[in-house]
């Protein structure tokens, strides 16, 4: 019985690493489902709204049936929050993507979406929500490895170096997108750097704001549908406002209906949710420091289904993003160990004052 208990805990302490695996899995599903539908002719401000729809309907009844009960009142205030969390997290952030994407090249835009952990971190420490202490080790082990993880992504996506030829792998080696960073114009690169980096800001600001959110309002399913409605609603006025064609509004029964249903269900519904409960148990930081792993996995699925090369500098890129991963993680864990310990202590201490009143 009692190593069924401490085989329970385990488990329940290692929930939030799973569904941030799951999370980045979908992720990286959904960059090549997006990559297949956009360069089959959607547009992408429609794809977003499609996408949001699919969330919204999929999270409804769930959030009615499992949380009817649950006492979450919405008052008005509360839901001018949410609308603005969700504008600022969702709405911008993705419709930013896109634009950005435009001006500048698909490499460049995954390279800097893996810059969401550190710029998530340093919002939240500037908002006090989370601590820097230097003078111990895991809060070193903290800063460096936000530090180290950013750059094994940059290198992961930059550097290139010979090809690995994998035993599966026997065509010709396609065309790198850096040929089009180099062909872009310094203005144009500028715009769509600027627009990049505000779409990771967004973001960041976004997995930071649902900390506060879910002290105000703990129904997470309820939440998480009333954000993806928002959304739903804030990007049908974007992509009306960008595109006025009635035509780009359609979808049949192809590779456009398969990818928002599954970036609408699975990623902005489950992920979504998955990502505001694991904010709750550890904190926007830890949630962010997952972000780099889906470029590893986009990048491994891609060599299998489309034979495409891996490089040597992807791979030292990738275990220095490990090693940076590993790195906050352990010194998040410490920190949390070395809370928990003080609370303890905080209890014990008030306890031995409380009985010694008692016997005075």
């Amino acid at each position: 019985m009692k190593s069924f208990l401490c085989y329970d805990v385990a488990m329940e302490g290692q929930k939030p690493y799973l569904a941030m695996l799951f999370i980045q899995f979908a992720y990286a599903g959904m960059a090549l489902f997006s990559k297949a539908a956009i360069a089959k002719g959607m547009n992408p401000y429609v794809f977003v709204v499609y996408r949001q729809a699919f969330a919204s309907l999929a999270l409804a009844p769930f959030a009615f049936f499992f949380e009817r009960k649950k006492d979450a009142p919405l008052s008005y205030n509360l839901l001018c929050k949410i609308f603005f969390i969700s504008l600022c997290g969702i709405t911008l952030s993705l419709n930013l993507y896109y634009v950005a994407i435009n001006y500048t090249s698909a490499t460049f835009a995954a390279a800097t979406t893996n810059l969401i952990p550190a710029i998530t971190f340093i919002m939240a420490a500037l908002l006090r929500m989370e601590s820097i202490t230097i003078k111990h080790l895991h809060g070193m082990a903290k800063v460096l490895g936000a530090a180290v993880g950013v750059c094994g992504a940059l290198v992961f996506a930059f550097v290139k170096g010979p090809p690995i030829k994998l035993y599966w792998y026997s065509g010709t080696e396609k065309s790198s997108s850096n040929s089009s960073i180099l062909g872009s114009s310094g203005v144009e690169w500028i715009k769509g750097s600027l627009f990049m980096l505000l779409a990771n800001s967004t973001w960041s600001l976004w997995l930071v704001l649902q900390g506060p959110i879910i002290k105000q309002y703990q129904a997470k399913l309820r939440l998480t549908a009333l954000q993806c409605f928002f959304s739903c609603l804030q990007s049908t006025v974007v992509a009306i406002a960008v595109d006025r064609h009635p035509s780009a509004w359609k979808i049949g029964w192809d590779i456009h209906l398969l990818s928002v249903a599954y970036c609408g269900i699975i990623v902005t519904g489950i992920t979504y949710w998955l990502q505001v409960w694991a904010i709750e148990k550890k904190g926007p930081v830890f949630t962010s420091m997952f972000t780099p792993l889906a470029l590893i996995i986009t990048a491994i699925i891609s060599a299998f289904l489309w034979k495409e090369s891996l490089y040597c500098g992807s791979i030292g890129g990738a275990i220095l993003l490990v090693g940076g991963l590993y790195s906050v993680l352990w010194g998040k864990n410490k920190e949390d160990s070395k809370s928990e310990m003080d609370k303890q202590r905080q209890v014990i201490k008030e306890e031995v004052i409380l009985e010694c009143i008692t016997h005075v």
